[in-house]
Order: structure tokens, then C-alpha cells, then sequence
């Protein structure tokens, strides 16, 4: 396994993805972060974004909503309140979900402004990960 890294995603619905890759990009909460085989090994609070991964030529991306990155110098563990492989967003209805956040941040007193702009965020996030499956 020289050279090559485990990369484990787990929320707690169960576990969402494991691989052997090259290499891992996240969002965490002081800025994104890149593994190679070999890292230092550390602890990091996720943001919400992308985490990517690099296999060969091929390059895999996930939503993750909020989570912890511990990694080593051979594996990579992502444990997320969620996460979501790019294929598998419903980019329509993250689409209405941002509709709905943007609408609740217009209508002032009525709603929770940190709770929408959340809202908002997530789908956010989640259209432009979608959208990375096209290119």
C-alpha cells in the first residue's frame, strides 16, 4: 500500500465510502487541507464543502456537512453529520432548498437568520459539488 492512502467517510447513518486513493483535499474550520501518503498525523474540525479525493486520473468529490478529519500517515477518517458522494445529489432539490433558505432570510423576524444562512450554505455547497459530476 506504499504510496496510497485509506480513505474512510462515516456518519451516523453508517459508513458512506471506503478506498484506497492518492490523495485527499477538505474544508476544514482553518482553511482547506491536502493529504499525502506519509502525513504527519492530526486532527481537524470540517467545515461545510467538498472533500475530494484523487485516484489515479480519476477525481471523486463528497459533500460533508460539518465533521472531523483524523488522519495518519496511511488513512484518512471523515467523521460527518453528513455526507453525500457527488452523484448522488438531487441538484432540482438542492436547488429548491436554496430557494427556500433565500426566501426565509428576506423575510426578517420570522425565521432564525443563523439557521437559514446554514441552510443556504449547505445548499449551496451541495449545487456546486453537483454540478462538478458534469466537468
Amino acid at each position: 500500500m506504499a504510496n496510497k492512502l485509506i480513505l474512510d467517510i462515516v456518519t451516523p447513518d453508517g459508513h458512506i465510502f471506503t478506498d484506497e486513493v492518492d490523495e485527499v483535499t477538505a474544508e476544514g474550520t482553518e482553511g482547506e487541507f491536502g493529504v499525502l501518503p506519509e502525513h504527519i498525523p492530526f486532527l481537524a474540525t470540517l467545515n461545510i464543502g467538498m472533500l475530494s479525493y484523487k485516484k489515479g486520473s480519476e477525481t471523486g468529490y463528497f459533500f460533508i456537512n460539518w465533521g472531523y478529519a483524523e488522519v495518519g500517515p496511511d488513512k484518512v477518517v471523515i467523521l460527518a453529520d453528513s455526507a453525500e458522494k457527488s452523484d448522488d445529489i438531487d441538484i432540482e432539490r438542492a436547488m429548491a432548498s436554496m430557494k427556500r433558505a433565500e426566501d426565509r432570510l428576506h423575510k426578517t423576524g420570522k425565521y432564525d437568520e443563523a439557521r437559514s444562512t446554514a441552510a443556504l450554505e449547505r445548499a449551496l455547497q451541495r449545487v456546486q459539488i453537483a454540478e462538478k459530476r458534469q466537468s
